[in-house]
């Protein structure tokens, strides 16, 4: 469903996007990731024709975004960060006039309307000015906007800024429900929504391309807790000894105590094997847990250039990088008049 190769962008000197590629396919549900300034709403920006890239190339269900950008608006909703709304109109008479605007027949409008004012919650505001509306509101009167003409691609930017916990579980159930039939590429800052909706996760990181990993992948690498009495250096030595041990973190406890982070290949289940080595030297074990890392903490090893792809690419020869992100341009509002 989408196709980016090489993707650079330039704003001025300011290197925004450094030869990024990835793919997404039909019927995925993409997270995509990012510190400010990375380069994700660019990304998202080049992907719905808002912007144009300065080398490479992006496609959308096969129409390049550049060379046929009409074909390629068909197959998108997308809901900017900052949703472009008009005030002065009332939200059933937006979404009709936006209807309108995206080619939908008269007949199949009319439906399509009800159906998003049910599913984004907005039934009970249909006939109040947009200008009116609380930020969460006027939130998923966007995502209804992107969900009017059924596109098979939805991109959306920060889809829960403004809501309530309540509305923010009903959002991200939809995006959920509307993920089984459609492909999603989802940006967010909150990882825990990620982890709620996304089987894939993108980074990126400083306008380059970081990871691209399932989530299942990431969570596999798992850490064992244990709290051992006995001296640091021969306890973690002792632990390097085990098959399967990756990494050894120590720390210093009350009454000569420590609590050592024992990382361990592809998600394996140690705890007996160290209990076993750290018995013969009848150092005493009062904790032995085993936990699955979070997206949050690879998120912070990615970004932090401790992720092995990051290395990978350091390691191919500097590149030219003026800057982290796009500058004013990144985060400029794109007016309704502009939108298809």
């Amino acid at each position: 469903m989408i196709q980016v190769d090489n993707l650079t962008k330039y704003f001025g000197p300011v290197l925004a996007l450094d030869r990024i590629s990835f793919q997404v396919a039909k019927g995925e549900l993409v997270g995509l990731l990012g510190p400010n300034g990375a380069g994700k709403t660019t990304t998202m920006r080049i992907l719905t024709t808002y912007l144009p890239a300065t080398s490479g190339t992006a496609n959308v269900a096969g129409f390049d975004v550049r060379n046929q950008s009409m074909e390629a608006r068909q197959q998108i909703g997308y809901l900017p960060e900052s949703v472009p709304l008009y005030p002065e109109m009332r939200v059933e008479e937006y979404l009709d006039f936006r209807g309108k605007l995206k080619g939908v027949d008269r007949k199949a409008r009319r439906m399509r309307v009800e159906y998003c004012l049910e599913r984004c919650r907005i039934r009970e505001v249909r006939r109040r000015l947009v200008g009116t509306l609380s930020k969460g509101y006027r939130q998923r009167v966007g995502l209804a906007d992107a969900m009017l003409h059924d596109p098979a691609l939805l991109i959306l930017d920060e889809p829960t800024v403004g809501l309530d916990p309540i509305q923010i579980r009903e959002t991200l159930a939809l995006i959920r429900e509307l993920g089984e039939k459609r492909t999603i590429l989802l940006s967010t800052h909150v990882l825990s929504e990620i982890e709620a909706v996304c089987r894939r996760i993108i980074i990126i990181s400083s306008g380059r391309l970081s990871s691209d990993r399932k989530l299942q992948e990431v969570e596999a690498a798992s850490t064992i807790n244990v709290e051992v009495n006995g001296p640091p250096e021969q306890v973690a030595n002792a632990l390097r000894t085990i098959d399967g041990v990756v990494g050894v973190h120590s720390e210093r406890l009350t009454g000569g105590w420590l609590s050592v982070d024992v990382q361990v290949r592809d998600h394996q289940d140690l705890r007996a094997e160290i209990a076993k080595r750290l018995g013969t030297d009848n150092w005493p074990i009062r904790q032995l847990t085993q936990r699955r890392r979070h997206l949050e903490e690879y998120f912070i090893e990615v970004v932090t250039r401790r992720d092995p792809l990051v290395h990978e690419k350091a390691a191919t020869g500097a590149r030219k990088h003026t800057g982290d992100g796009a500058p004013s341009p990144e985060a400029t509002a794109i007016t309704p008049s502009s939108k298809q």
